[in-house]
Order: C-alpha cells, then sequence, then structure tokens
C-alpha cells in the first residue's frame, strides 16, 4: 500500500472514531441529565412516606380514621406516579449509558480489535471444514471483530453464516441488506443500544418463556373468576361508600374484602407458576417490543430488510409483545405489599393478570418464535453492516456462478492484522482449475496468504464486505489443512490426525460441490522422504479428480509438480532479501519457485551454526 493511500486511510479511520467519539460524549451528557432527575423522584418519593406519618399524627390528634383512609389512598396513588416516573427517567439513563457503552465500543473495536460482545468461543470445532485453522471462532477471531450481537439467537445465526457458505441468491440479497443499515448507522447503534441488555440476560430466559406460552395453566374456575374479577372492584368500592352511610354495611364490605383475598390465596399455586417464568420477563419483552417497533416503523428498501420487517408488520408484534410485557408488569405490581394488598382487595389483581396472560397466551404464541428470529437475523446483519462503516475501504465482492473456480482479489489483506501493518497482495484464479504451489521462507508469508485466502472467503460467501480494494469468488465450500494437532484424550499422534484430515479433504472433494482446499505444509509428522513422497501422491491424487486449492510447502520438490502439469499446477512464492546478515521480508506473492530459505539464519540468530556439506 503506498504512503498516499495509507495516510488517506488513516485519516478516514480517525473521523470514523472522531464521530464514536462525539455520539459517546452527547450520550454520557444525556445520561447525566435523566440520572438527576430519577435522583429527584426518588427523594419525592420519600416525602410520600412523610406525609403518611403526618396523616396518622392528625388522624390520631383528631380521633378520626377517616383522615388516614383519605390520606392513604390519595398518598398511594401519589407513591405510585412518582414510581412511574422515576422508572421512565430510570430507564431513559440506562439507554444513554449503553449507548455510551456502544459507540465506545466501536472505538474500540476500531483501535484495538477489542469487543463487549462474544467471542464465539462455543461455536469452535477442531474437526470443521476450516473454522479452526482461519481463526473464524475465539479470541483475536474474525467472529470477534464481526460480531454485534446480544441475544443468544443472534449469536448462533452469525455463527451459522459463518460455519458455511451461503448460495449467490442469499449473497446478494444479504450484500444489499448490509449496505442499507451500513447507511443508517444511527438506527443501527440504536437497536444495539436497545438490545445491549441482553449480553447479561440468562440464556435459557426465552427458551423457558416460549415452553411457557405452549402449556395452558389450567386454572379451576377461570370462566367464572374472569367474571368476578370485572364486578369485584364496583361491588367493593360500593360496599365501601355505602358503609360511611350506613355503618351495618360495614360487616358486609369486610365479609367481600376477605372472600375476594380468600380467592387469591386459593390461587396462590397457579399465580405462583404463571410469576416462576413469565414474571421475571415482563421488562426485557418491553424491551424487544422496542427493538420490534423500531424494525416495523424504518422505511426499508432492500428486499432481504423488507421481507423481515414485513413478518413483524403483518403479525402486529411489536403491539402484541408489548401487550404481554404490560400483563407480565402488573402481574409484579404485587411485589410491592402495600399496593399489591390493595389491589387485590379491590380488583383481585393477581388472578385478574394471569387470565389475561391466559388469553393472551391462546391468541398469539404461534409465532412468537418466528418473531425473535427476525431479531437475530438484524443481529447478524448490523453486525456484518459494522464491517461496511467501520472500515469504508473494503468493498463488497462479485459472485460468480461460471462452472470453474473464480477467485480474484486486488489489494487483498488480512481482517485481523492492524490496518498499518497488513500488507496486501493480488491473486488470480478465473474461471479455471488450477492448484497452486507456494513455496518460501519460515516466516515469508505463506501460511499469512493461506489464511488470508480463506478468512476473506468466509466473509464474502455470507454477505460481508471482504478486506480487499476488489474481489470475484464463486461459491465454493473451503477446507482447510493447517493447524494439525495430536490428541491425548483420543489417543491420535501429530500423524493420525494428519491422515485423518487428509481422508476428510479427499471425501470431500468426492461429494460436496466446489471443495477449495488450503493446505500449510502436509505431512510434517513423518520423515522428508516420506513426505515428500506422500504430499506428491496426494496432489496428484486431487489433480485426477479436479480439485482445486493451494499447497504451501518447504520442500521445492513439490514445485517441479508445474513441469509435470503445467496446465494444471502453478508456482508462487514468497521470499526475502538479505542485507548485511539482516533478513527483510516484503510479504508479497510472486509467480514462481522460492530459491531463497532462511532456516540456516534464523538458527545463526540463536547461536546455532550450520555448516554446509
Amino acid at each position: 500500500m503506498c504512503l498516499f493511500s495509507r495516510n488517506f486511510f488513516t485519516g478516514m479511520e480517525q473521523d470514523i472514531i472522531n464521530n464514536y467519539k462525539l455520539r459517546a460524549q452527547l450520550a454520557g451528557q444525556h445520561a447525566d441529565k435523566y440520572k438527576k432527575l430519577a435522583n429527584t423522584y426518588s427523594l419525592l418519593r420519600l416525602s410520600i412516606f412523610g406525609l403518611i406519618v403526618v396523616a396518622i399524627y392528625f388522624a390520631v390528634l383528631q380521633d378520626n380514621f377517616s383522615i388516614v383512609a383519605i390520606a392513604f389512598i390519595f398518598l398511594v396513588f401519589a407513591f405510585a406516579w412518582l414510581v412511574s416516573r422515576q422508572g421512565k427517567y430510570e430507564r431513559q439513563k440506562q439507554y444513554f449509558d449503553d449507548l455510551q457503552k456502544i459507540n465506545n465500543n466501536e472505538i474500540a473495536s476500531i483501535q484495538s480489535h477489542a469487543n463487549i460482545y462474544s467471542d464465539g468461543i462455543r461455536f469452535n470445532n477442531d474437526k470443521h471444514f476450516y473454522t479452526s485453522d482461519l481463526d473464524i471462532f475465539g479470541n483475536a477471531s474474525l467472529y470477534h471483530l464481526v460480531n454485534r450481537s446480544a441475544t443468544s439467537t443472534g449469536n448462533n445465526k452469525l455463527a451459522h453464516w459463518f460455519d458455511k457458505p451461503s448460495d449467490k441468491e442469499t449473497i446478494l440479497a444479504r450484500q444489499a441488506a448490509v449496505q442499507e443499515i451500513a447507511n443508517k448507522d444511527e438506527w443501527k447503534l440504536d437497536i444495539q443500544t436497545r438490545l445491549l441488555f441482553a449480553l447479561q440476560q440468562d440464556t435459557n430466559q426465552l427458551a423457558n418463556l416460549f415452553k411457557y406460552l405452549h402449556i395452558s395453566l389450567n386454572m379451576p374456575g377461570e370462566k367464572w373468576l374472569s367474571v368476578y374479577t370485572m364486578i369485584a372492584p364496583y361491588l367493593f368500592t360500593t360496599l365501601l361508600v355505602l358503609a360511611w352511610f350506613f355503618p351495618v354495611v360495614k360487616l358486609v364490605a369486610i365479609v367481600v374484602g376477605l372472600i375476594n383475598m380468600g380467592l387469591v390465596f386459593s390461587k396462590a399455586m397457579y399465580i405462583r407458576k404463571a410469576d416462576v417464568i413469565a414474571g421475571k420477563i415482563g421488562d426485557t419483552l418491553a424491551n424487544y417490543a422496542d427493538v420490534f417497533k423500531r424494525i416495523e416503523e424504518e422505511q426499508w428498501q432492500a428486499a432481504y430488510n423488507t421481507g423481515l420487517a414485513k413478518q413483524l408488520k403483518t403479525g402486529q408484534t411489536s403491539n402484541k409483545i408489548k401487550e404481554l410485557a404490560e400483563l407480565i408488569n402488573k402481574l409484579n405490581y404485587h411485589l410491592n405489599i402495600i399496593i399489591g394488598f390493595i389491589l387485590n382487595l379491590f380488583f383481585l389483581w393477581d388472578i385478574r393478570q394471569v387470565i389475561a396472560i391466559e388469553n393472551w397466551k391462546r391468541q398469539n404464541n404461534e409465532s412468537l418464535e418466528t418473531a425473535f428470529d427476525v431479531i437475530a437475523e438484524f443481529e447478524a446483519l448490523l453486525s456484518l453492516a459494522g464491517l461496511a462503516v467501520n472500515y469504508p475501504e473494503w468493498s463488497f465482492p462479485q459472485i460468480e456462478d461460471k462452472p470453474g473456480y473464480t477467485l480474484i482479489a486486488t489489494g487483498l489483506a488480512h481482517p485481523l492484522i492492524e490496518a498499518n501493518k497488513r500488507i496486501e497482495n493480488d491473486y488470480e484464479l478465473d474461471d479455471t482449475f488450477k492448484i497452486d504451489i507456494i513455496t518460501g521462507s519460515n516466516m515469508a508469508g505463506k501460511s499469512t496468504f493461506l489464511r488470508t485466502i480463506g478468512i476473506n472467503t468466509v466473509l464474502a460467501l455470507c454477505g460481508a464486505p471482504v478486506c480487499a480494494q476488489t474481489m470475484r469468488v464463486s461459491v465454493i465450500t473451503m477446507i482447510s489443512y493447517m493447524r494439525i494437532k495430536d490428541s491425548l484424550n483420543e489417543s491420535t499422534s501429530t500423524f493420525k490426525a494428519e491422515l485423518d484430515r487428509l481422508q476428510m479433504l479427499l471425501a470431500a472433494v468426492e461429494n460436496e460441490p466446489k471443495i477449495f482446499f488450503l493446505i500449510d505444509e502436509m505431512l510434517r509428522g513423518t520423515n522428508s522422504v516420506d513426505k515428500y513422497l506422500g504430499s506428491k501422491a496426494v496432489i496428484e491424487q486431487l489433480i485426477s479428480k479436479k480439485a482445486v486449492g493451494m499447497v504451501a510447502t518447504h520442500d521445492l520438490q513439490i514445485a517441479q509438480l508445474e513441469n509435470k502439469y503445467p496446465d494444471y499446477v502453478r508456482n508462487y512464492y514468497f521470499d526475502i532479501q538479505v542485507k548485511d546478515g539482516e533478513m527483510l521480508f516484503d510479504y508479497k506473492i510472486k509467480h514462481g519457485e522460492c530459491k531463497t530459505f532462511n532456516a540456516s539464519l534464523l538458527l545463526k540468530q540463536i547461536g546455532i551454526n550450520v555448516e554446509a556439506e
């Protein structure tokens, strides 16, 4: 990369960081404002208790219980209003606190690839075709760079996209969706902010809710109780008013009150069942309802985004989820002993809310899982969109569907290497069938180049932008042979592990469409003679099967296969320059075979002199 380009991209990166810093600063200012308001209303709540004490004092002085009763009812409603206002300001404070975290996380991601979201280590699989070798999951991985999914379903969705290539139609649809979201950066950050709570959420919480929604509570007497809970508040209030004028009615009012509380206690088991699962998720559902609403209300042009939003609009998802959240939060009013007692006394509140939740379940439980899958899709999309926002110099690849293999790239670099350190290379495989032999010195860049090809192909074939100026690629299934490890648990030697990997490769070539292999130093677990003969035999078998891919090796004899198969094998190399005993690497791929090796120099640097024979 030329100096002008480096300076240009550095300046562009700084502009992006400054934009995030400004947003974080403004979010912090808003958070401070709402914190002060919430604290003010908290103090006002305390004053309510003081007024209750005053009311009791005057009631004792006047020997008049009516003063306490009237003041108590008035103050309870005032207290409830203050709680509501304080809760609103606390939620707004939390939103801006989270927005500040989101913006600061983007800054950290650009500067050091740090990330508050999952690194996807649980998806790592040493036996997968390529994810382990290409650093797709785990610490300092592609997933850790890209992921902005807070929900477990969103994490699963993104991992699945990285796990296997999509078809051309899906890739192009996602590309358009990702580009549209990247152009709605404020919306993207807002959705991330509203979902940030899910990072701390129990991963089983939604799964348990779905199970609960599919199981009827079957509370005995539900039909007549639903009627009585509508009549009860009017009946009890009327009796209290009559008792004021006709003391004889006071006994009837007490009996009705006891009946109401008795009914609530008699259904305590069913109320508790609802409370165990649903009672803990009211605020969570309210947060999701906001996300659904933001998706529904946004104006979409890309067909992929439009289709996802349409699924929500058709089912009025945001309204339904909001309704369920409100019902659950109303059930939670009983957590306040005083308010819960009054509500149950007048309204049989707990029974009323449990019946309302059961009615909601009967009407709406069928499509809830589908709706939450839409959120997962958007989380995966906005994760990919983050690359387009943070790295505008990256490009969206062109997806080819020609008969042969196409993988053409200019300015291709490894996305996990810092921008000021990564080296760009060009590569061309145009609608053909080839095996490329790549030779070169230790540390010259062979393995990194193979991983650069692989990791950018993973990005390309899930719909993301790639770390390249341009790229054209077929829908290919990669398989890698790079980090071969022994296993004590499975009693597997390195050589046996290599044989297993080769068997997987050959089986994949036979059974999978368009396999593209990446092999780094084949059969290293055996002697040099067997290593050469075995590697040569494997490559020739791959040629006979019209397999396509790359083989990186130190063995120059393997490069001679180009002479035997000039129409199928191509030679590339990475070299070094030695000046005054110092090794200089340019990490640029070149046509031909390597002539310069550095093992002796490297050994000499640690005090071991290698004599020529």
